[in-house]
């Protein structure tokens, strides 16, 4: 499995800014994907997850104002980031578990100036 994401960038506090990551390879019918963050010198933490079936579970920094979305039949998955702050800033990860199995993408930078 192979995880392709995109996206990031810089943005003023108050922005947008939409993440989206692609996958390849095996994926089974069931499965969670989401996206994390990490600071330097932080855990990566959990910002959304989504599973296929459509159930979503957000940290509750962002909720209200991020937004999960998958496409099953494209095999991605978004993340809408509205009214963005500065605490946003952090590289974004994209993730996908399955059957006892994570995977990870390359990690993209979000960058909100304040």
């Amino acid at each position: 499995v192979q995880l392709q994401a995109s996206g990031g960038g810089l943005v003023q506090t108050g922005g947008s800014l939409r993440l989206s990551c692609a996958a390849s390879g095996s994926i089974f019918s069931f499965n969670v994907m989401g996206w994390y963050r990490q600071t330097p010198g932080n855990e990566r933490d959990l910002v959304a997850a989504i599973t296929s079936g459509g159930i979503t579970n957000y940290a509750g920094s962002v909720k209200g104002r991020f937004i999960i979305s998958r496409d099953n039949a494209e095999k991605k998955v978004y993340l809408q980031m509205n009214s963005l702050k500065p605490e946003d800033t952090a590289v974004y990860y994209c993730n996908l578990w399955q059957s006892n199995s994570n995977y990870w993408g390359q990690g993209t930078q979000v960058t909100v100036s304040s």
